[in-house]
């Protein structure tokens, strides 16, 4: 069985959502590729389950635009879209300067504390160079931040736009000539929540989700696959 299509199992877990998560990850991580077709025969047995719960996955993969059911030709992986990242990176940008201003003031110590360590840690990977761990450490630095905004609406909003977000972060941190840069913007964002200077504090998330769309954007040639479309 491939390494990445291999099911953990989990006692507290339908097998239908085991192996949602199981394809799903391998979809966000690249694994299994935008436009690679996906037939439930193949993957059952790849997988080793029955049809069933692969056919119920696929359709919890349809609903999060992750993969795409084609009439008489099955489920294929969807393909990553200029559309859809201009689409997350608007609310994220949004809620992401929600949640920096609110974590400029109510962030506790202890938080603080955290966020130090985990920005050790993801400058640690980032010299590694293991792009999954990069990605990871990324996202737990910026959920962090989310967390210390105090808002359990906003946190909730944050986890279900990080799971859509995941799959571009990944491409992202695969450019290793932004790794540099990536590392300054975490460190402004920690001196700014650090300091509790508002302004620095939406000016940098700002920045740092800008680049990161316009990076995307260059190295997948989304926009140059919008025009041909």
């Amino acid at each position: 069985m491939d390494d990445f299509l291999r099911i953990v199992n989990d006692e507290y877990l339908p097998l239908r959502d085991v192996v949602f998560k199981t394809l799903r990850q391998a979809i966000i991580k690249g694994n299994l590729e935008p436009g690679e077709r996906l037939m439930e025969i193949d993957l059952a047995s790849r997988m080793g389950v029955s049809r069933t719960p692969i056919r119920e996955a696929m359709r919890m993969l349809e609903l999060e635009g992750l993969v795409i059911m084609i009439p008489r030709c099955g489920a294929r992986v969807a393909k990553i879209s200029f559309k859809n990242l201009k689409d997350v990176l608007e609310v994220r940008e949004a809620l992401e300067e929600l949640a920096i201003t609110l974590a400029c003031q109510r962030v506790t110590e202890e938080q603080l504390e955290e966020l130090r360590a985990t920005n050790a840690r993801f400058e640690k990977t980032v010299k590694e160079g293991n792009e999954a761990e990069i990605a990871e450490a990324d996202v737990r630095f910026h959920d962090i931040i989310i967390e210390a905004s105090g808002n359990e609406k906003l946190v909730q909003m944050m986890q279900n736009l990080s799971e859509q977000m995941y799959r571009y972060r990944y491409e992202y941190v695969k450019d290793v000539t932004i790794h540099g840069e990536l590392v300054r913007e975490h460190r402004a964002m920690l001196e700014s929540i650090e300091k509790k200077d508002l302004e620095e504090a939406v000016k940098t998330v700002k920045n740092h989700i800008s680049k990161q769309g316009q990076a995307i954007i260059r190295n997948l040639n989304l926009e140059e696959m919008e025009n041909h479309e």
